[in-house]
């Protein structure tokens, strides 16, 4: 089957990302503009148009009325995702040599920003649910008892990334996170990815966003978790604590020179359908559709983990001792198709979208695995990962990454150093960082891991010579 084939089919029931459910639910505006002649909309960098890093034309028209509807300092719209921005954001923040504390779930795209700029990441333990395998939140107790600890290393600390929205929707209390940062002068760096229509303020159902709290940078991608085209994304700047100018330097050293203005006018779309007041009427409609699919489902005995994103369902599987990767299997079969399958749980994305007559299926499908599956001990109970409160890595980043390697299987790389992550992707948070020594601990960890995600996990790993 051709790529065009496969992209022009129907795919049933989409409970996966984007979050405009296969253009069910893109913008009016974007619409119409596909509705078009094709590729009219295909356009250069144009005087008129402009582009994210250019101070004149549409796009920084834009730019510009957006962060002022937000009521930030600045924006700058992605066409390369979320991990575009994040990067950028990261380089602008730091120098090399300095270190950047964040935590262990933290996207693989900010370890490999750490290998491009010569910055030193400090990791820092969460707590763990290990009924499900998930890393839970985290609160300003937590965060004090790791910045403590972190001063140990003596490194030259530049900032500080947090993680909120998790990708299976979990949320902290943010406020008192970035003001314990502020309090040491650091900026912090949110990855707010999954969390950016947070920034509707709808109601009292939704988290608020980062940006509310005084979050220096906050990236949101606004395909994951706003109306937009896949590669769209935006970053919002406010305070003094970052230079602008740092920050444009590194979204051109990475972002093409050629931005697609398609993707563009997608940013500007789904920005505007997050914040006009019919946008937030329609958000409003499907926060509340899920709200009762979600009552349905508990009603007949799902066994569904509370979160802090009303779109996001989590089907706890391994409650019944069922791999949330076969489950995932089973539900495509039945035309039912969710975003991150792991081993203990399923997640569903619900989106932007309506989905009329979902439940009952829904009910169906988990009926009928539950027939069909022998529960197994090993999906009940999830090992903790064997990571110190606070730990950075042996080698830098950078100098494993390039250091002469050797392929060698897991069980024998105790005491090597690691040049590459191991990183299940998705939901892409590394297990192992490029740089850090591997003890037995890691090794037994890693191998445990595999049992359970053997598609997601190597036999073999890539080691310093």
């Amino acid at each position: 089957m051709g790529l065009v084939t496969l992209l022009s089919g129907n795919r049933s029931e989409n409970l996966f990302l984007p979050a405009h459910g296969r253009g069910q639910a893109l913008p009016k505006g974007l619409r119409q503009l596909l509705k078009l002649r094709p590729g009219i909309w295909d356009l250069p960098e144009l005087f008129e148009v402009g582009g994210p890093l250019i101070s004149t034309g549409a796009i920084a028209d834009s730019q510009k009325s957006s962060a002022a509807a937000v009521g930030v300092n600045r924006c700058w719209y992605g066409v390369n995702g979320a991990t575009g921005l994040l990067q950028s954001s990261l380089l602008a923040i730091a120098r090399p040599g300095q270190a950047v504390l964040m935590p262990r779930n933290v996207h693989k795209s900010l370890i490999q920003a750490c290998l491009l700029g010569c910055i030193t990441p400090i990791l820092f333990d969460l707590p763990f649910l290990s009924d499900r395998g998930h890393y839970s939140t985290f609160n300003s107790d937590w965060l004090r008892n790791v910045i403590k600890r972190s001063q140990g290393f003596q490194d030259d600390i530049a900032a500080v990334v947090l993680v909120n929205p998790t990708y299976n929707g979990y949320s902290a209390d943010m406020e008192s996170l970035i003001e314990e940062i502020h309090s040491h002068s650091w900026p912090v760096l949110v990855d707010e990815a999954h969390g950016a229509y947070f920034l509707s303020g709808l109601c009292s159902k939704l988290p608020k966003s980062s940006l509310t709290f005084g979050a220096d940078l906050v990236v949101h991608s606004l395909h994951k978790s706003a109306p937009g085209l896949v590669q769209s994304s935006v970053l919002w700047l406010q305070g003094r604590r970052v230079d602008p100018f740092n920050v444009e330097r590194s979204i051109g050293l990475l972002q093409t020179s050629s931005p697609s203005s398609l993707l563009l006018a997608s940013c500007e779309n789904a920005i505007e359908e997050l914040i006009s007041p019919s946008g937030k009427k329609r958000l409003s409609t499907r926060l509340n559709e899920a709200e009762l699919l979600t009552q349905y489902l508990l009603s007949k005995g799902l066994p569904l983990l509370e979160n802090n994103d009303p779109l996001r369902i989590i089907l706890h599987t391994g409650k019944v001792g069922l791999s949330g990767i076969e489950a995932d299997e089973e539900f495509i079969k039945k035309k039912i198709i969710g975003e991150l399958p792991e081993p203990g749980t399923l997640t569903f994305c619900l989106g932007f979208s309506s989905h009329k007559g979902l439940a009952r299926k829904f009910v169906k499908i988990w009926d009928e695995i539950l027939d069909t599956y022998v529960a197994s001990e090993k999906f009940s109970l999830f090992d903790n990962p064997p990571f110190d409160i606070v730990s950075k890595p042996c080698l830098s980043c950078s100098e494993a990454w390039t250091s002469p390697y050797e392929k060698v299987l897991i069980e024998d790389s105790i005491g090597r150093i690691a040049v590459e992550m191991i990183c299940p992707y998705p939901p892409g948070i590394p297990l192992l960082v490029p740089g850090e020594m591997i003890d037995k601990s890691r090794v037994n960890w890693l191998l445990s891991q595999k049992i359970m995600w053997p598609d997601q996990i190597p036999s073999f790993v890539r080691v310093v010579s």
